[in-house]
């Protein structure tokens, strides 16, 4: 059996803030860091050897994948950064603080925004001028995005390399995004989408799952 660790990035500068980040590039508090630092201490516990490390184009996930396996002693792993494990991108509502958004828009409608499988919140007029999300000279950013379009841009990525080394039997860590480890572990359990308006992933916490070679889950444990 292979085993896969999904794993949230560190608090970030917005979720001490209270702060819809999206794609917004924000760094890692203190306290950030020291989750990093502790989820690898876990790992390493229990001495799994990793084959692949993946992660998204965002610096507080890349800086906790980095942490993570240098307390695994693993760091010459190959680490592949993807758009496609990118949080879910929240358009116009990054930047602001979610209370203040409450406030504007009402608690119901922002729960639906935040929570909801089919919500998109309000879009930006236009995309950001970011090179890193440039394809062939033209911009692959998206204006917003609801969870479900998350979910149809990273279970692509799932398929076609992280999906085929599990079913080798090569062990694979994914360091991701709250919103984007909740669309992958709806795929991976099978919740509906009504279902995962209750799933939270927390900070800093390895989630580890067992598969078989067919990547049915034979267990599931979380580490805090």
């Amino acid at each position: 059996m292979a085993k896969l660790v999904l794993i949230r990035h560190g608090e970030s500068t917005a979720n001490r803030d209270n702060i819809y980040t999206g794609w917004s590039d924000v760094p890692l508090t203190e306290v950030g860091i020291n989750q990093a630092h502790h989820a690898g201490k876990l790992i390493a516990e229990l001495g799994i050897n990793f084959s692949a490390v993946h992660t998204s184009m965002l610096k507080r996930a890349i800086v906790t994948a980095n942490i993570v396996m240098d307390e695994l002693d693993q760091n010459w792993l190959p680490i592949t950064k993807t758009w496609r494990l990118n949080e879910r991108h929240y358009g116009a509502l990054r930047g602001q603080n979610k209370d203040d958004t409450r406030r504007i828009y009402g608690k119901e409608q922002v729960a639906r925004w935040r929570r909801s499988f089919n919500s998109v919140p309000p879009l930006l007029d236009h995309p950001d001028d970011d090179r890193r999300y440039a394809i062939n000279g033209i911009l692959n950013e998206p204006l917003g995005e609801s969870l479900r379009m998350a979910y149809d841009r990273l279970i692509p990525y799932w398929l076609d390399h992280i999906a085929p080394d599990l079913i080798e039997g090569k062990n694979q860590l994914v360091v991701a995004h709250g919103s984007s480890l909740r669309a992958l572990i709806k795929y991976l359990e099978g919740i509906s989408d009504r279902g995962i308006d209750g799933v939270e992933v927390e900070n800093g916490e390895p989630i580890i799952y067992e598969m078989n070679d067919q990547l049915r889950i034979h267990s599931k444990v979380t580490l805090s």
